[in-house]
Order: C-alpha cells, then sequence, then structure tokens
C-alpha cells in the first residue's frame, strides 16, 4: 500500500508540474501574441481567415492540455 501512495503522490506532482507548464506556455503566448499569430512577409498568400483558424485550434488545443492536466493533477 504504502508503493502505492507514493506512486500516485508522484503522478499527481507530475501533473501539477505540467500544469504550470502548460499555464506558462499560454502567459508566453499572450505576451507574445503577434509575433507568433501575426501577419508573416514570407507567406503572403495567407490571409485573415488562415490566421484565425490557426489562432482557434492553437488555443482550443492548449485549453485541453491545461484542463486535463489541472484535472488530473486535482483528481488523483
Amino acid at each position: 500500500m504504502q508503493n502505492n501512495a507514493a506512486f500516485f503522490l508522484g503522478l499527481r506532482l507530475a501533473f501539477a508540474a505540467g500544469f504550470v507548464i502548460v499555464l506558462l506556455v499560454g502567459v508566453y503566448g499572450a505576451w507574445h501574441y503577434q509575433k507568433i499569430f501575426g501577419v508573416d512577409p514570407a507567406v503572403p498568400s495567407e490571409n485573415a481567415s488562415a490566421r484565425t483558424y490557426t489562432k482557434i485550434l492553437v488555443i482550443a488545443i492548449w485549453a485541453h492540455i491545461l484542463l486535463i492536466t489541472g484535472g488530473f493533477a486535482l483528481a488523483l
């Protein structure tokens, strides 16, 4: 039983660390929003709808990873 408790504590700490890392990635993305999602002069055919689609995909994937890591950090 003792080994099981240590395993789940380690797993919970790993998910908590993952949650903090994903949260910091989101803060970095917010600070460098224009650099990441701005207009790229190397791709002149990219329009506003293509950039919006990319933004939505990145934000949706980030939010899901944030919720999953936070949920497992709290649930275990």
